[in-house]
């Protein structure tokens, strides 16, 4: 459930009542659809491993698979600088100095050292990790349990209608809708998640039936989290909250004590939300690397069994992001952005691989049982997949095409590594066309088109 705590003020920046439901109808439409073609894939497709990274390699080839799992993979990373952030934003909420917005150096130094305490804390083994993160979970979900129940209790109906509209907010409801949908797209990150770890399960089942479960639970919560703000504060007021701005709800609703019980809560559920992204990025890593996809070094595992070169490549980046994030005029909504927007291509490319499948009858036998609800499925995610990349803007497609671009130097790598040559003529293409995205991205920047 990453970013839930920053919804109400994500969405008040945007919308009202009306066009948050219509949003969160939106959104939960489309990542269901998206959850049922992971779910498809991982039954009409079980011998692929990886889940995002892997469907497009097959659908689509090697070096869109490269960038697929690449780009989910930095997407793992920029959430989890989004999290320091968030900590350090959290702390400053609390009276700690010298953090600001999280985007201090004080801060950068004080996340650093958080993350390479975590990195120590992985490379020791993963099943040290993983019990923590299942002792953070109750951390994670009661306050967000507390903050829905006592915001119904001193729910104002008078505020509600008052923060139907969206008045004050420029834009048609489309536009309003339109602004929503990375944060959305954010707070849903790992619906897919049983997918990357599907060579673990006992029966590729599973794997669908975690999905859309995973999904299921979490739906409701974000839509309460989200309505129910809106009936405590003026939703101008809600959104000029600093994040995280389900704190600052909380504190209006039942005073002080409200802003200290969802904060620590928070700190916690997301250092172990950290912790479990962290795993997810490095078990991209090694999967490639393992299918000769990446570089081999990034495969290498030490005596505790933990791919050590692909935890250790994952928080020089998120570092890198960290020093970079100081320089932001808002560093912590271009955190959340910029992951939602790498994750679009990597999912728009699960899609369609999807809808080839349904169109092809791959996998589906000569009854073609199930074919048309599948049908159905592809087309309607790859439209919604198609709508976000539309939603996130020219800007943030050009950021993600800066992060991209240089990516083919691992590609680069592991070709050489098998004597092959470096690209065919259709890789050549998709390669030119992310570095001419790449220099128009630097030359935005430069020019001050594009600000971060």
């Amino acid at each position: 459930m990453r970013g839930v705590f920053s919804l109400p003020g994500r969405f008040a920046r945007e919308t009202g009542v009306a066009g948050a439901l219509i949003a969160w109808l939106v959104a939960g439409t489309g990542m269901l659809m998206l959850a049922f073609v992971f779910q498809l894939l991982a039954v009409r497709k079980p011998a692929l491993d990886a889940g995002v990274y892997a469907y497009a390699k097959a659908g689509f080839g090697e070096y869109l698979g490269f960038f697929s799992g690449f780009g989910y993979w930095a997407s793992a990373c920029a959430g989890n600088t989004f999290y320091w952030v968030f900590i350090m934003s959290t702390l400053t909420g609390l009276g700690v100095g010298g953090l600001g917005a999280g985007d201090t150096w004080i801060a950068v130094i004080v996340s650093s050292a958080g993350l390479w305490a975590f990195y120590l804390l992985i490379r020791k083994g993963v099943k040290n990790a993983t019990f923590i993160n299942t002792v953070v979970t109750i951390a994670k979900v009661v306050p967000i349990v507390v903050f829905v129940l006592l915001c119904v209790f001193v729910f104002d109906p008078a505020v509600f209608v008052e923060n139907w509209g969206g008045a004050d907010y420029a834009g048609s409801l489309f536009e309003q809708v339109r602004g929503t949908m990375l944060v959305t797209v954010f707070v849903f990150l790992g619906v897919e998640g049983a997918s990357v770890y599907s060579r673990h399960a006992k029966r590729r089942e599973d794997v669908g039936r975690a999905t859309i479960l995973g999904f299921l639970s979490v739906v409701a919560v974000f839509a309460s989290v989200t309505i129910v703000s809106y009936g405590i504060m003026p939703m101008s007021e809600i959104a000029a909250l600093p994040q995280p701005s389900m704190v600052g709800v909380l504190e209006h609703a039942v005073g002080p004590w409200g802003r200290w019980f969802v904060s620590i809560g928070l700190i916690v559920s997301v250092l172990g939300a950290y912790l479990a992204w962290s795993l997810m990025a490095a078990e991209v890593l090694s999967v490639a690397a393992e299918g000769k996809d990446m570089p081999r070094f990034l495969a290498k595992v030490n005596a505790n069994g933990v791919p050590e070169n692909a935890v250790l490549l994952s928080s020089l980046f998120v570092q890198v992001l960290l020093v970079i994030l100081v320089f932001a005029n808002d560093a912590l909504n271009l955190a959340l952005d910029l992951t939602s927007a790498l994750t679009l291509i990597p999912f728009f490319l699960a899609a369609l691989y999807a809808l080839k499948l349904v169109l092809t009858r791959d996998g589906y036998g000569d009854d073609g049982r199930g074919l048309p609800r599948d049908r159905i499925v592809a087309i309607l995610a790859v439209l919604y997949t198609a709508f976000l990349v539309y939603a996130a803007g020219l800007q943030f497609l050009l950021l993600s095409f800066i992060i991209y671009a240089p990516a083919t130097i691992l590609f680069a790598m592991t070709r050489r590594e098998q004597g092959r040559k470096l690209f065919s003529p259709r890789e050549l293409v998709i390669f030119i066309v992310s570095v001419i995205g790449a220099a128009i991205g630097l030359v935005a920047l430069v020019t001050g088109w594009i600000r971060l």
